[in-house]
C-alpha cells in the first residue's frame, strides 16, 4: 500500500490547513511541492490530478486524487475525534467549512494575498470592500465564540482547522484583530491543541503580478 501524498503550495493557507490536520492526526505523508506561479498547475499532468488546477490535492493510498482543501479535511477526519459522528454536529462542521469558503476566503483571504504580492493597494476600492467584508465576517465569528469554546460541539474539530487557516493571518490583510476578543482567545486555544504547528511561508517573488504564470494571471 502506498503512502498518502499531498500536492501543495507552501504559501497557501488552504494547503496549510491540510498540513495542520495531518500533523495533528500524526499521519505520515509525502509532501510534493507545487509552484503555482511557475505554471506547475497548468500542465496536462497536473490537470489529470485536478482539472480545476488548484492546490491542494490529496492522493490517497489507493492512488485516488481528491482536490479542495475542505473536502480533504473531511476525508482525513472521518472516524477521528476531529469530525463528530452525530449527524447534526457533523452537518454543523460542514456548514462552517462552507462559510469559510464562501465568506472568509473571498474577504480576508483574498485581500491578504493581493496586498502581500502587490496586486492591490490598501487604498484601492476592491481592497476597501474586501476589508469591510472581512470585518463583518470576523464580527459574526466573534459573536459565535462568545458562547462557545470551539465552533462545533464545544470541542476542537476540522471546522476550527478550516477557519483558523485564514483567520490567524487576518492581520496580514491589514485587519485589526483587537476588537475581536473572543476570536483572539479562540486562536490561542487552537494553538494549544496537541500536534499544532504552523509552517505557512510568505509568498515568493514570482507571485507578484507579471512575475510568473498561473491560474490567477
Amino acid at each position: 500500500m502506498s503512502q498518502l501524498r499531498l500536492y501543495d503550495y507552501v504559501a497557501s493557507a488552504n494547503c496549510y490547513k491540510v498540513r495542520l490536520l495531518l500533523a495533528q492526526l500524526k499521519r505520515p505523508y509525502e509532501r510534493i511541492p507545487v509552484d503555482i506561479f511557475a505554471g506547475e498547475t497548468l500542465t496536462d499532468d497536473y490537470a489529470a490530478k485536478n482539472p480545476m488546477r488548484t492546490t491542494p490535492v490529496l492522493e490517497d493510498e489507493d492512488g485516488r486524487f481528491l482536490p479542495e482543501s475542505n473536502a480533504i479535511l473531511l476525508y482525513l477526519a472521518d472516524s477521528t475525534p476531529f469530525l463528530p459522528s452525530e449527524a447534526f454536529e457533523r452537518a454543523q462542521v460542514v456548514r462552517w467549512l462552507i462559510y469559510e469558503q464562501t465568506d472568509v476566503i473571498p474577504t480576508m483571504g483574498g485581500l491578504r494575498f493581493r496586498l502581500l504580492v502587490g496586486r492591490l493597494a490598501a487604498s484601492d476600492d476592491d481592497a476597501i470592500r474586501r476589508k469591510q467584508g472581512g470585518e463583518e465576517v470576523l464580527r459574526l465569528l466573534d459573536d459565535h465564540l462568545a458562547q462557545h469554546e470551539f465552533f462545533v460541539g464545544e470541542r476542537y474539530s476540522v471546522a476550527d482547522v478550516g477557519i483558523y487557516g485564514y483567520v490567524h493571518v487576518a492581520g496580514e490583510a491589514g485587519i485589526d484583530m483587537q476588537p475581536y476578543e473572543n476570536l483572539r482567545a479562540w486562536l490561542e486555544r487552537v494553538q494549544r491543541q496537541p500536534g499544532y504547528m504552523n509552517d505557512l511561508e510568505p509568498y515568493p517573488p514570482n507571485a507578484a503580478p507579471g512575475a510568473g504564470r498561473s491560474l490567477y494571471d
